[in-house]
């Protein structure tokens, strides 16, 4: 075979490995937050309505959307975070794990 045939019977299927996995993360469930994992981290959908008192770590302006671990956009509704294995968070949610985005 020739090299450029042989790249091409290795690249068709590459693609088709990183297309399923872009689908699988754009399909991947929305987090609830009575999940095992969500309490565990104390997760919420909406951050305003953390109780500050409870979980110190909290500051106003902290969200999944701004966090290192939110794998979406900043504006993006809801995006997949590792923390809750791989389920999709409120974008304006939060939980302890919060990491300010670098």
């Amino acid at each position: 075979m020739t090299q450029r045939r042989t790249f091409l019977l290795q690249l068709v299927p590459a693609t088709l490995a990183v297309g399923a996995s872009l689908r699988a993360n754009a399909q991947a469930a929305k987090v609830e937050e009575s999940d095992a994992a969500a309490k565990g981290v104390g997760y919420v959908h909406d951050a305003s309505k953390v109780n500050a008192a409870t979980y110190k770590g909290y500051a106003k302006g902290r969200m999944c959307g701004n966090c290192q671990l939110y794998q979406g956009k900043p504006a993006d509704a809801w995006g997949v975070c590792p923390i809750v294995g791989m389920k999709q968070v409120n974008g304006k949610g939060w939980c302890t794990a919060w990491v300010k985005k670098a």
